[in-house]
């Protein structure tokens, strides 16, 4: 799941973005508030954590566009203003949950996870291919019932693929939605990992769920 942070404090959104990606999210930072009001806007986000004091635009500002442009978003504030009317006032424009600095990231993870568990419906939550099965909320694969371990970068890539099961992703779009990075033709990173996970995944298994399709990319699904 992708997640968006919203922090100017650079060290606080180091160690947010940290430990995200350390539990399997894909996370974006936004460092003032015209950057996460655009980036809001332009990206397919499963969340978002928003800081209230950004520059160029307030964090309240940024919420109010999100609830216009992207009302189902869950979003959640992390933020210094520690007041009831802070709080108060920042529910009332739409955020889903309000968290005040210093904070434990066990507290930060925990309630992300709720959000998500909340605002997703179960067939978002719960991707399968066969016997296949990943948990995006509580960032568990399981084939045949038997739990995978997978690094954070296997696991957003096999989420990625699940999410277009049966269809072909090519190598330049597992790059700009696992990476997000541009497509270099010279890279071999999207076949390395697969290899990874194609190893994880169907190792051992007579059933192959991860095809590839020669000069495109690859599939996933029952039939590969």
């Amino acid at each position: 799941m992708r997640v968006l942070v919203a922090e100017d404090d650079k060290p606080v959104a180091s160690f947010v973005q940290k430990g995200l990606e350390a539990e399997h999210f894909a996370v974006d930072i936004a460092q003032d508030g015209q950057e996460a009001q655009f980036m809001a806007n332009q990206n397919q986000y499963d969340m978002a954590v928003l800081d209230l004091t950004l520059p160029v635009i307030d964090g309240l500002d940024v919420l109010k566009q999100i609830r216009k442009s992207k009302p189902a978003l869950p979003v959640l504030i992390l933020t210094g203003r520690n007041r009831v009317e802070d709080r108060v006032q920042g529910l009332d424009l739409g955020a889903d949950d309000y968290l005040t600095k210093p904070f434990s990231f066990s507290e930060l993870s925990a309630r992300v996870r709720a959000l998500l568990r909340r605002s997703s419906m179960p067939a978002e939550v719960i991707l399968r291919a066969g016997d296949l099965e990943l948990n995006r909320v509580e960032r568990i694969v399981k084939r045949a019932g038997k739990i995978i371990e997978m690094t954070p970068k296997e696991f957003s890539l096999l989420e990625y693929l699940l999410l277009n099961t049966g269809r072909c992703v090519t190598r330049a779009m597992i790059v700009e939605h696992v990476w997000n990075l541009s497509f270099d033709t010279l890279t071999n990173v999207v076949d390395v990992y697969i290899n990874y996970v194609r190893k994880k995944v169907d190792q051992g298994h007579e059933q192959k769920l991860i095809r590839t399709i020669r000069g495109v990319g690859y599939q996933i699904g029952e039939d590969a």
